[in-house]
């Protein structure tokens, strides 16, 4: 089995999404020794916590947008 990636090396959404996906299907057949499902759920858990912030950042965004759209100041983000 290859090395996977981590989080920081994937490079979109989706891609984290489908590299959840997958250890998600090895957690679930249970077949592999415990020191790489641990591994694997700890990876998972990375992924999970780098999706979220992805979401919250995009959710940023979109409110930005509705607010420049309805022509009201966009209030600040957390990055500003």
């Amino acid at each position: 089995m290859s090395t996977p990636p981590s989080p920081n090396n994937l490079r979109s959404f989706e891609e984290q999404m489908a590299r959840l996906e997958e250890i998600v299907a090895l957690l679930d057949r249970g077949n592999l020794p415990l020191e790489q499902l641990l591994e694997l759920y700890e990876e998972a858990i990375r992924l999970i916590a780098a999706c979220r912030q992805y979401l919250e950042n995009a959710e940023q965004r979109v409110i930005a947008i509705r607010s420049l759209a309805s022509g009201e100041a966009a209030e600040p983000t957390a990055e500003d």
